[in-house]
């Protein structure tokens, strides 16, 4: 008997219907797919951040000239 709890109340996933365990279920599948599209943003920020640094290292090569 699985059980959720939304906005503070627990409820029993057997209780129900057809259409409130389609609606469970597409809010767990976007909340997988929020969780790696952060993920991923995390990744590109790490990136970004490596990215700059490097270009912050080639400028001070020009500015030591």
């Amino acid at each position: 008997m699985p059980k959720i709890t939304v906005d503070g109340t627990e409820y029993d996933t057997e209780n129900l219907s057809v259409n409130g365990k389609a609606q469970l279920a597409s809010l767990q599948f976007l909340e997988v797919q929020m969780q790696k599209l952060k993920n991923e943003i995390a990744v590109a920020d790490t990136a970004r951040m490596a990215y700059a640094a490097a270009l912050n290292a080639e400028l001070a090569k020009i500015d030591a000239k």
